[in-house]
């Protein structure tokens, strides 16, 4: 089981079919990538391939990459298309991908600078075509920005019902039915249990629509960056907001991976731990300006060989426990309160 870190840079290969794809879709060389929104990269052929594909979904909790849960998500893809969308940073995953795991004919990038390129048909044509579906980190917010109400976010949709589809760190936080947006910026645990109203705690119900994560909000670098107490508030707002009687969480931690077949089942790829949440009633006290009260969340938490049915919401060879917020100071059944 091996672990990642990405190293950019474009090939050759990479390079010749970026240059003359894209004069394809935008019909100038001069500034082609200005011209429709997007930069588009390629490693492999860029030739469209068609293999059977297996639904699934990758929830990556960031900073590195677990080869074999990449190499899952592209025996699910049939070995055909990959396809990664970003809205910063580089294509280091064709080279990643195509070169170090191998087993594609193909792997894409788009990187997203406006929210016109979501029209584009171009773009549109590959994404219909992939045979997987990648999001990469970065900043949400721009995701949601870019891709809500769009072509875009239809065809994620619609691909995930028969094609694996994946996304680490921010490219998991918004496969969730509820997702953290942070349109404002992040905020961090302490400032979101003292004002569940805060201005940055953003949340959006109106965006993705995956296969077993309804009602669910999804998080990233979980442990890392100490995010249980803002995971509780964002839970409390939904069930308080009205958009669910009962809200679920699926929080992973960095450098660990989980992933879901098409039946709902759930295991995980990395030496760290996974927190599967849920509500249990509404919050006691959820307030602008007054520290949240919210006891009783349920948390299941999974790490080694251990495996959990989304189906039902069980796990098996894990660990349960609750966490609750008690003016805004959180707790837990574990020995020691632990909430980890």
């Amino acid at each position: 089981m091996g672990l990642t870190k990405r190293a950019g840079g474009l090939g050759i290969l990479g390079f010749v079919a970026c240059a003359c794809l894209a004069l394809l879709a935008a019909g100038s060389s001069s500034a082609w990538a200005s011209d429709v929104g997007y930069q588009y990269f390629v490693y492999g052929d860029p030739a469209d391939a068609t293999t059977a594909t297996t639904p699934g979904l990758l929830l990556a909790g960031g900073a590195t990459d677990q080869d074999d849960a990449m190499k899952w998500m592209i025996d699910l893809s049939g070995g055909g298309d990959f396809v990664v969308l970003a809205a910063s940073g580089t294509d280091d995953y064709d080279s990643y991908i195509y070169n170090d795991l191998g087993g594609v004919n193909s792997c894409e990038t788009f990187i997203f600078g406006k929210r016109s390129a979501s029209y584009d048909p171009f773009l549109l044509d590959k994404l219909r075509h992939a045979e997987a579906i990648y999001i990469d980190g970065g900043n949400q917010w721009l995701y949601y920005k870019y891709w809500q109400g769009t072509p875009v976010e239809d065809v994620i949709n619609e691909a995930a019902r028969t094609k694996p589809v994946g996304g680490i760190s921010a490219g998991l936080a918004v496969q969730g039915e509820f997702a953290y947006v942070a349109e404002l910026g992040t905020i961090v645990s302490r400032q979101a249990l003292a004002n569940p109203f805060h201005s940055h705690v953003t949340l959006v119900n109106d965006f993705l629509r995956l296969p077993y994560l309804a009602d669910t909000i999804t998080d990233s670098h979980f442990v890392a960056r100490d995010r249980m107490g803002r995971h509780v508030t964002f839970l409390a707002r939904i069930v308080h907001d009205g958009w669910a009687p009962q809200a679920r969480g699926i929080a992973v931690d960095e450098s660990n991976t989980l992933v879901v077949d098409g039946n709902g089942q759930a295991r995980m790829y990395g030496s760290g731990a996974i927190y599967f949440t849920r509500t249990n009633g509404a919050p006691q006290v959820c307030e602008k300006n007054v520290p949240l009260t919210y006891k009783g969340i349920s948390v299941y938490r999974l790490s080694g060989d251990a495996t959990f049915d989304l189906t039902t919401w069980k796990g098996r060879g894990g660990a349960a426990y609750s966490v609750s917020a008690i003016e805004g100071v959180l707790s837990s059944t574990q020995p020691g309160g632990g909430i980890y």
